[in-house]
């Protein structure tokens, strides 16, 4: 009977606000049209105002002449190319330092984290005059510092030295032999291809032979073998199909070859060693976390230290260093803007600075470097959480 008289009785507004899932959904509809309102209030406004300054806006600058070239750049470009072709010459610099960055920086503190746990009392010192002097001293400072270190240490391109034939070293660049490719050099990239699947299945067996039946394969070094030994078999029954374009003095500086810029080197190493030392803490405290019965466990079943680090106390630990790791790849990456400190072309100095300052479109040129900037974070934060929820401990 009270069901029928609640059913009976008419719908009213406050039971909207009264219910906690369609309040909860009318506040959401609220918030997102007054975030739309205000949005357009904004554009409409600086619209409006840059049309009464008699300033043009728009994207069609980005097909302009840019007019200036970029010192390092991993594709064709002049100072003939568009603006679009100076900002993605930009982006790729800045995914380079990036992507080879985060590579160094996570190596270099996985492996001062580890070692600050060190029973040697000499190298766990070391290690913490590492993390706390890296960790303490403005970025900034440390990529100017590396920057005149290379720049004044090094010889002139005329006496650059030549650690190895063909290398040579000078505070114009490292100048590396760089490989030029023929017909049949496709072989060589599939041949690699199809060794790192084969490690990424091997790796996959051998840890399912193992929880099966104790025995223990060498990964690493069979990984090794094909990884290595693939591309030189497909190299030879390609027929050779790469040759070397060696660098050459001639002049005031090298012609030929492949040039690491003293611009790239400083900012590169300056960014690996900052992040690598807050790695470091992080890798320390996740270890740290682990309670010291699992590493007794291990040694009682005979497992060495090494292995004992890999295959038991790592993995456990991960689950507490990937979720503040991701904020350090991060950081990497937006701190790369610091380029411009020491004259690397990245995307903020490139269409951020120079082509903003040629072309005028100030509010069109940074919109361009905050997307890209965004769309950068947010793939390294996707891939980086989807990894986390791989290596999550699964309760039963």
């Amino acid at each position: 009977m009270a069901a029928a008289d609640r059913a009976d009785e008419p719908f009213r507004l406050t039971d909207i606000w009264a219910n906690q899932r369609s309040r909860s959904l009318v506040i959401q509809i609220i918030t997102l049209i007054v975030l739309l309102l205000a949005v357009s209030w904004i554009v409409n406004n600086t619209i409006r105002n840059l049309s009464d300054l008699g300033v043009e806006t728009g994207y069609g600058f980005l097909w302009d002449p840019a007019s200036y070239d970029i010192n390092q750049h991993l594709i064709d470009y002049s100072s003939r190319s568009t603006h679009a072709r100076a900002a993605l010459v930009g982006f790729l610099n800045t995914a380079l330092v990036a992507v080879t960055g985060v590579a160094f920086a996570t190596v270099l503190g996985f492996i001062a984290g580890v070692l600050r746990l060190s029973p040697n009392w000499l190298i766990a010192k070391l290690m913490t005059v590492y993390v706390e002097a890296t960790r303490n001293v403005p970025l900034l400072l440390q990529i100017l510092l590396w920057y005149g270190i290379v720049v004044n240490a090094l010889p002139h391109p005329r006496n650059a030295a030549e650690p190895v034939g063909g290398f040579f070293l000078s505070n114009r660049g490292f100048y590396l032999p760089r490989p030029l490719w023929e017909d049949g050099a496709w072989l060589i990239a599939a041949g690699l291809l199809a060794a790192v699947a084969f490690a990424i299945w091997f790796a996959g067996h051998a840890r399912r032979v193992q929880e099966r039946t104790g025995r223990i394969y060498p990964v690493l070094l069979v990984s090794l073998c094909v990884l290595v030994g693939a591309p030189v078999i497909a190299f030879f029954l390609a027929g050779s199909p790469v040759s070397l374009d060696w660098p050459e003095l001639k002049g005031f500086n090298f012609v030929g070859g492949f040039a690491v810029k003293p611009e790239f080197f400083a900012l590169w190493f300056a960014l690996s060693l900052y992040t690598g030392a807050f790695i470091a803490e992080i890798v320390r405290g996740g270890i740290l976390s682990v309670s010291h019965g699992q590493t007794e466990a291990a040694h009682a079943l005979g497992l060495k230290p090494g292995r004992t680090m890999r295959l038991v106390i790592l993995p456990q630990a991960l689950r507490v260093i990937v979720p503040p790791l991701i904020s350090q790849y991060l950081n990497l990456t937006k701190n790369s803007s610091l380029a411009i400190a020491v004259g690397y072309m990245d995307l903020t100095a490139t269409i951020g600075r120079i082509s903003l300052n040629q072309t005028g479109r100030a509010l069109e040129c940074m919109s361009i470097v905050l997307t890209v900037y965004l769309m950068i974070s947010l793939l390294i934060s996707a891939f980086m959480n989807w990894y986390n929820r791989r290596i999550r401990l699964v309760e039963r």
